[in-house]
C-alpha cells in the first residue's frame, strides 16, 4: 500500500532513502528529499503492506505525461526481496493508471524488466494499460 509522503513522515523517509548509496551524504539525501517537495513532477510514497503496518520502505518517482518513471526504491533491510519490490510496482501501476507506462532509472530499470516479465508469464501484458 503507498502513502504519498507529507512532512510528518519526514524522518522515516530520510532513514529509508538513507539505504541508497548517491544518499548516505546529508546533504545529498536533503537535496533529493527537497526536490520531491518542491517539484510537483516529482513524488515521493511510503510502503506497507497492510494499513495497520509499519512503513517498510520508500519510493520515487517522476511523472512525466505518458509515463512514470521509478527513480528509487529502498527497503528496509528485512524485507529486500522481489516479491516486495514487484509489490510496490503494482501498486505504482494501479496509481498511474492505463495512460501511463512504468520506466526504469539506471537503477532501477533491471527491477523494471524483471516486473514485466513476471506479468507477462502471469497473463498480465508486459505494459501499464494491460492490468
Amino acid at each position: 500500500m503507498l502513502v504519498k509522503y507529507k512532512n510528518d513522515y519526514e524522518k522515516i523517509a530520510m532513514g529509508f532513502l538513507s539505504y541508497l548509496p548517491d544518499l548516505k551524504v546529508m546533504s545529498n539525501l536533503k537535496t533529493e528529499l527537497s526536490l520531491y517537495t518542491t517539484d510537483p513532477d516529482h513524488e515521493l510514497y511510503l510502503y506497507k503492506e497492510n494499513n495497520d503496518d509499519d512503513f517498510i520502505g520508500v519510493v520515487g518517482v517522476e511523472t512525466g505525461s505518458d509515463f512514470l518513471l521509478v527513480r528509487h526504491i529502498s527497503l528496509s533491510p528485512s524485507v529486500r526481496d522481489q516479491a516486495t519490490q514487484f509489490a510496490i510496482l503494482d501498486d505504482l501501476a494501479r496509481l498511474c493508471g492505463e495512460d501511463k507506462k512504468l520506466m526504469g532509472s539506471l537503477e532501477t530499470t533491471q527491477l523494471i524488466v524483471a516486473w514485466e516479465r513476471a506479468r507477462k508469464e502471469q497473463g498480465f501484458g508486459t505494459d501499464a494499460g494491460s492490468r
